[in-house]
């Protein structure tokens, strides 16, 4: 699926990484005047070159660089952050606090955030005791060395994980391989993928859904003609159903999410869930966009696209496949950016009352969360696992015989929202059979991938 680090890579790395040294030795000997901060140069420069190459020859397959070495490159690029702040007059505990604070955001991990700008105060006050002029550089290195071996011996978990590096996409079959070509998704994404790939373009397609059926998602845990015969009408015939979204948002998250959305999301033209309801009030315009390969009539891309009535704002573009691995059946959502994807894979399992649940809170190997860079010329994949996310999505029939969904979120275990859907047939469309008679379970014994549904 990939290969170590040859020999060009390792050269580049190197003096890279000597690049980098070289600039943190100057600003970490500035203070002593040219000639200690021409040595500090060299030995920096040697220093981290030499830390790089340890580390790549050491390198396998899959792996990114270790922790070590991660360590050393990320104390460097600090030093000269600190010598900037020293030069516009921080001081210790302020260069401290910053510096802290920045790494303890970079972790992502609610207590990384926390222990970060705390752990960069107590660093900056203990230099400013020993020395009220204590260098910048000095004060910045050391706080990143110390926050990020603290968080590693505190935090043993990892947080993202390199899948795999220039792997074809048969290889990973749990990964959407489709990617933006431009800056922007938006809902017009599947028609631009269309013209691009070939086949035939059907643009709010009827009577259709996010999946074909699910008897593809069959194995020994999972029986479809158990499911409510709602529910899986739900699914094999989503265009069928409007949806009324209801955000639940946690208070600790919200400030992040909406710098997100300013800065990524909107400019990005994709994952913008709404704010808070009355956002959602302004209506939610939902679509299922397909591509049918020339010569055929079995559908093979399925876009999930839904955004604001008003404006037509995309609020997420996602394309529905699934797959078949080792007896089971998973469904794998791709949501495309530019130049990669992020893609959900989830396992089914039953929920009470004929509900069917989607999620990635699983001990199997498939189920998680993968970002991908899709290589423009040759389509082969860099995929990261990123397992401190995770997400579940609850389809059932409440008491009143009403459809409602619950699409929960967590990362590193927090659970940080939780999106409620009331479903509601569409007037004039046909009512599922009755939930007496189950559906005819279709053969799908092959272990191949059955993407969008084929």
């Amino acid at each position: 699926m990939a290969t170590a680090p040859n020999g060009d890579d390792r050269v580049s790395g190197a003096a890279f990484a000597a690049g980098i040294g070289a600039v943190a030795g100057a600003a970490l000997a500035s203070r002593r005047g040219p000639k200690a901060a021409a040595a500090g140069t060299v030995l920096g420069a040697a220093t981290l070159a030499a830390i790089d190459a340890a580390a790549r020859s050491r390198q396998q397959p899959n792996e990114i660089p270790a922790l070590w070495s991660r360590i050393a490159a990320s104390t460097a690029l600090a030093a000269p952050a600190g010598w900037i702040a020293d030069r516009l007059g921080a001081g210790p505990v302020l260069v401290g606090t910053g510096t802290g604070a920045v790494a303890g955001a970079l972790g992502v991990r609610p207590q990384k955030v926390a222990l970060g700008p705390v752990l960069g105060a107590t660093i900056g006050a203990a230099a400013r005791a020993v020395d009220p002029e204590a260098p910048g550089a000095v004060v910045a290195a050391t706080t990143v060395l110390a926050y990020r071996t603290v968080s590693a011996a505190i935090f043993r978990d990892e947080q993202v994980t390199l899948i795999a590096d220039r792997a074809k996409p048969v290889d990973l079959p749990f990964v959407v391989p489709l990617a933006a070509s431009g800056r922007y998704v938006g809902v017009d994404f599947v028609r631009e993928l269309a013209e691009h790939i070939g086949g035939t373009y059907h643009q709010a397609a009827d009577d259709v859904g996010i999946v074909a059926s699910l008897d593809e998602l069959r194995s020994d845990d999972f029986d479809p003609t158990a499911v409510d015969q709602r529910v899986r009408e739900f699914y094999e015939h989503t265009t069928r159903f409007t949806l009324d979204i209801q955000p639940q948002w946690r208070l600790w998250v919200r400030p992040g999410y909406l710098l997100y959305r300013t800065l990524v999301a909107r400019p990005l033209g994709q994952a913008s869930v709404p704010m808070d309801q009355r956002e959602a009030q302004r209506g939610v315009r939902s679509r299922i966009d397909t591509i049918t390969p020339p010569g055929t009539d079995t559908v093979s891309i399925r876009g999930w696209i839904r955004s604001f009535a008003d404006t037509d704002e995309p609020i997420y573009v996602g394309i529905y496949t699934t797959y078949r691995r080792d007896g089971r059946g998973f469904v794998s959502v791709g949501f495309p950016v530019p130049q990669g994807s992020f893609t959900a894979t989830l396992v089914p399992r039953h929920r009470d009352g004929g509900g069917l649940v989607l999620s990635s809170r699983s001990d199997l190997d498939q189920p998680g969360h993968y970002l991908s860079y899709v290589d423009p010329e040759s389509g082969d994949l860099t995929t990261l696992g990123v397992p401190g996310f995770a997400e579940e999505l609850e389809v059932y029939v409440d008491d009143g015989g009403e459809l409602r969904a619950e699409h929960a979120f967590w990362v590193f275990g927090f659970p940080f929202l939780v999106l409620h859907y009331r479903i509601t047939r569409k007037a004039g469309t046909r009512a599922a059979e009755a939930a007496a008679v189950p559906y005819e379970v279709a053969g799908h014994d092959t272990e191949e991938g059955a993407r969008g549904g084929s």
